[in-house]
């Protein structure tokens, strides 16, 4: 694998792993969950009723050559706002991190709906953008995609929604499809085989079920109980408690108040949580998660917290505040168009680049962009422990093929 691509580092003795934030894949160079909290809703996971803030006006941060959009729903209302304006800080940050990057970027603001992302991404087309960042929200990505793809400029988008990637729309996201092939393939290495589910009735479930599925298909596995649920959790719980005997294993995808509930329901209706092995996703990552006494030693598929952790610090250091869970995504693009910008010339962001099958290690570890836009991520599998948890498989450090 290549060397990093070292940008600066403020803090005296970081390694250049550290510093980096972005390292290409060696066929590249020729020569490398709580994210996922509000994922019950796609298309906005940052929805609120308080009113929108005045747009916030165009800004052009760099003097590089190779322009590129940013777009973000800076004057969106609520929680959304803060994650733009974190995510808007962590791109300034990696453009400041890497060492005379020739890129300038053109910060826009979409306000978190679909025709402010057609207006804002026509501008930064219009002022010669080779490459747009953003959407976040999924209902602003088809809009924006159908200026870039007259165009035939590619975008990255933030969207965790699968369905809306496709030809020139590549999501570096948390897509829950990757917390589940890596949570069931590790236990089938294990030597799982039987498997009992418990998943939510919303669009998060839906898209888990599919993956879920599918994985354990392919790795020779059975189900042998599945239910999905409402409201009510009381009912599926009993059903599935009926069968646990009959599973190695019992994967439960909600977030962390759900799971506790759904964990209290099963032993409501009989089941000893203790003799089965729980799985789950990066939802896991929560804090009610590891308080609560029937999901210790369960196992989730989540980013190795270290790249974070080590993140948050440089920016804490920078801006006096707490990043966003999905300011990474932001610092990651702007890491790697740069990089890109350096080393592939005219062809920097075309498809056969942005789909190398090496793909790029970011600030939460590997991943790569698929053909049809959705992206794999190389994830760790965590333990749940009082008051934490703790990788028990870390992250992969290359791709199989």
């Amino acid at each position: 694998m290549a060397g990093p691509l070292n940008p600066k580092s403020g803090r005296p003795g970081a390694t250049r792993r550290t510093a980096v934030g972005l390292i290409l894949g060696a066929p590249l160079l020729g020569a490398c969950s709580s994210v996922q909290q509000s994922l019950s809703s796609f298309s906005n996971p940052f929805s609120s009723s308080e009113p929108a803030g005045p747009q916030q006006q165009p800004l052009a941060v760099g003097s590089g050559q190779v322009k590129v959009g940013l777009i973000l729903p800076l004057s969106a209302a609520g929680n959304a706002g803060v994650a733009a304006q974190s995510m808007k800080n962590a791109a300034e940050m990696a453009l400041a991190e890497f060492q005379n990057p020739n890129i300038q970027l053109l910060i826009k603001d979409d306000a978190g709906n679909p025709q402010g992302a057609q207006q804002a991404t026509q501008q930064a087309l219009d002022e010669g953008a080779e490459i747009i960042l953003g959407p976040l929200f999924a209902v602003s990505v088809p809009a924006a995609a159908q200026l870039t793809r007259a165009r035939g400029v590619s975008m990255i988008a933030f969207s965790t929604d699968s369905s809306v990637a496709g030809r020139g729309v590549y999501l570096l996201s948390f897509l829950p499809e990757s917390d589940v092939n890596r949570i069931i393939e590790y236990s089938a290495g294990t030597g799982k085989r039987s498997y009992a589910a418990l998943l939510p009735e919303n669009a998060y479930g839906n898209v888990v079920e599919a993956s879920f599925k599918q994985v354990v298909a392919r790795r020779g596995g059975r189900i042998v109980a599945f239910e999905k649920y409402g409201a009510d959790r009381a009912g599926a719980a009993r059903t599935v408690a009926q069968a646990l005997g009959q599973a190695d294993a019992l994967f439960l995808a909600d977030d962390g108040d759900a799971v506790v509930g759904m964990a209290d329901a099963l032993t409501a209706a009989g089941s000893n949580l203790k003799n089965i092995q729980l799985l789950g996703t990066g939802l896991w990552d929560n804090p009610r998660v590891f308080a609560s006494p029937a999901l210790q030693g369960g196992l989730y598929a989540a980013p190795d917290p270290a790249g974070f952790r080590s993140f948050a610090g440089r920016y804490r250091a920078k801006f006096g505040a707490e990043p966003v869970r999905t300011a990474t995504l932001a610092y990651d693009a702007v890491a790697l168009v740069a990089a890109l910008a350096r080393t592939q010339g005219g062809q920097r962001f075309s498809p056969e680049v942005l789909t190398n099958p090496s793909g790029f290690a970011g600030i939460d570890g590997l991943f790569r962009f698929r053909a049809d836009g959705t992206n794999e991520r190389g994830l760790a599998v965590m333990r749940v422990e009082s008051g934490g948890s703790r990788p028990v498989a870390g992250s992969p450090k290359s791709f199989g093929a």
